[in-house]
C-alpha cells in the first residue's frame, strides 16, 4: 500500500508533556534548492523527562532525557543557548527507517528562562 504515512498523526502535546527542552543552537532554516531563509531551526536536548510511557512489568524503563532534536518555525528569532522553551503549534511526525526520528515545526517557540 502507498501513502500510508499520510494517515499517521503524532500527538505533540502529549509526548511533549513532562518533557523540559533546553536550547543547543539557532540557526537559519534554509530551503534546500534556493537557499532562501525559511525561518529559524532551535536544536534542543531534553533535559527532563517525567512522561508515563506505560512501559509493562519486567520491561525496561523508558526515557528521553539527553535526546536530540530541532524545531523549525518560519520566524526569525535568536534564543540564547541553555533557555529552556516551550513550542506553541506545534506539528510533528514520526519518520525514518525504525520510526524513531521526528520532525517538528512550530507556529512560535516561547522562552520560559533564559
Amino acid at each position: 500500500m502507498k501513502k500510508l504515512n499520510k494517515f499517521l498523526s503524532f500527538d505533540w502535546e502529549a509526548f511533549a508533556k513532562g518533557k523540559t527542552f533546553m536550547v543547543t543552537e539557532c540557526k537559519p532554516w534554509l530551503d534546500y534548492e534556493s537557499k532562501k531563509v525559511l525561518g529559524t531551526k532551535v536544536g534542543f536536548i531534553i533535559i527532563e523527562d517525567k512522561t508515563d510511557y506505560d512501559v509493562s512489568e519486567g520491561e525496561t524503563a523508558v526515557s528521553n532525557v539527553w535526546e536530540k532534536g530541532v524545531i523549525k518555525t518560519r520566524k526569525e528569532i535568536n534564543i540564547p543557548e541553555k533557555s529552556i522553551i516551550r513550542p506553541k503549534g506545534a506539528v510533528a511526525s514520526v519518520y525514518g527507517e525504525f520510526r524513531n526520528q521526528l520532525s517538528i515545526e512550530a507556529a512560535d517557540i516561547t522562552v520560559i528562562t533564559k
